[in-house]
């Protein structure tokens, strides 16, 4: 929008060197590209759809008695976040290091932040691209989300899952008495990630 009077004779929108509009004419090619507004005070165009390749200066030239003046803007694009690239689900031993990537496009660059949400939450933060963890634990397994954020729009946000191997790991074998002729249970409770198989052996026999 340029503010004009009634002293002017010329006016014209320019984006850098090439003239949008020069009063009512239009020259550039652009159907975006529409005048709104052409009175004694008011001098005005606007651009529909407007993407990245629009940012830069626009000049708004006038000229009144033989003397010209212009007034420029910088026109700043902003454009809401995205994830383009993100590591896939993953799969990987106790002990092992861990390795995820989130990349994010966006105007004015997103701020990106891991964090581990489940299933039980160990405090995993961490506002860079890339999240390291070395030596991973079972307790470290679980869903990491990806967020993108740059107050254009909502955060972004996509998840990995983190599946930590370890080996069997015998939490509950007790003795049990059972009188001659009864019925008796043995029960054996272990955890593993993939799940455990179960054999019963008695002197060394299963």
């Amino acid at each position: 929008r340029c503010s004009v009077d009634n002293r002017v004779t010329r006016v014209a929108w320019l984006n850098r060197s090439s003239i949008l509009y020069a009063g009512n004419d239009k020259w550039c090619l652009d159907p975006r590209v529409v005048l709104l507004a052409n009175t004694k005070t008011q001098y005005s165009i606007q651009i529909q759809d407007v993407d990245v390749y629009d940012e830069g200066p626009y000049t708004c030239s006038v000229q009144t008695d033989n003397h010209p003046k212009t007034s420029r803007v910088h026109l700043i694009v902003q454009v809401s976040p995205k994830i383009t690239e993100i590591s896939s689900d993953i799969s990987i031993n106790e002990g092992g290091n861990v390795s995820l990537t989130c990349i994010a496009t966006g105007r004015p660059d997103p701020t990106i932040t891991w964090r581990h949400i489940s299933p039980k939450a160990v405090g995993f933060v961490s506002e860079d691209e890339y999240l390291e963890i070395t030596g991973i634990t079972r307790e470290q397994s679980g869903v990491y989300e990806c967020s993108a954020s740059n107050d254009v729009a909502a955060p972004v946000v996509q998840r990995v899952k983190v599946t930590v191997n370890y080996p069997p790991y015998i939490s509950d074998a007790k003795s049990t008495g059972v009188p001659v002729g009864q019925k008796g249970i043995l029960q054996c409770e272990a955890s593993a990630v993939p799940s455990a198989e179960f054999q019963w052996y008695k002197d060394d026999k299963r």
